[in-house]
């Protein structure tokens, strides 16, 4: 079965590398998707120099809409999905998320961190539908509707989706993996704007 890695990107031109490169050292990953979600900065320029293929969008469109472009580039039974601003990821990490899947175990898997920083790991636990490195088979995203229209919402269509199916999957421990929180990457005040935004995309999805 192929898989492959898509990686939507906006603005991270700091943390992609690392995370382009622990996805091509997975033993199980055969490409690597960045998908550059109207970036002003080198997002592009650092992910094809780690060895990336990079999707332009032109304009930022949102996470849902970058992974919808993914997806359409595209053609693999098995997606991994990896957020552009951990800290931490190692190859074997991705490997974790992706043996259970590819194993016939289960249809998909949510990375949830532990050891990493004490807000992210908090945060996970709370909330671990919400994680954004995960997974998942094909076949199950293409019943997902309007998935580019989610924004920040897809992870928690995704949850809801195999839970009201009954399709099997499993939370894979990710240790001391974290992220770089918005306020760090964008600012206090831009950083808390970007958040409420990303909030009200849950929330939405939620009320569907």
């Amino acid at each position: 079965m192929r898989t492959i890695a898509i990686i939507p990107a906006y603005n991270e031109e700091k943390t992609v590398t690392s995370i382009v490169e622990a996805a091509i050292g997975s033993r199980y990953v055969d490409e690597v998707y960045v998908v550059n979600d109207g970036s002003e900065d080198r997002t592009s320029q650092v992910a094809r120099d780690a060895g990336a293929t990079v999707i332009e969008m032109g304009q930022n469109r949102g996470k849902g809409a970058a992974l919808q472009m993914g997806l359409q580039s595209t053609a693999s039974d098995i997606i991994v999905f990896l957020d552009a601003d951990l800290i931490g990821l190692r190859a074997e990490h991705v490997d974790s998320l992706v043996v259970p899947v590819l194993q016939g175990e289960v249809d998909m898997t949510l990375g949830v961190f532990e050891g990493g920083r004490r807000s992210t790991d908090l945060a996970q636990k709370i909330t671990p539908f919400l994680t954004g490195q995960r997974a998942v088979k094909r076949h199950i995203l293409q019943q997902i509707p309007n998935f580019e229209e989610l924004g920040f919402g897809v992870e928690v269509a995704l949850t809801r989706y195999v839970k009201a199916h009954a399709i099997p999957y499993r939370e894979i421990v990710l240790h001391e993996v974290s992220q770089v929180m918005k306020e760090e990457k964008f600012g206090l005040i831009d950083g808390f704007s970007r958040r409420l935004r990303m909030y009200w995309d849950i929330v939405r999805t939620l009320a569907q």
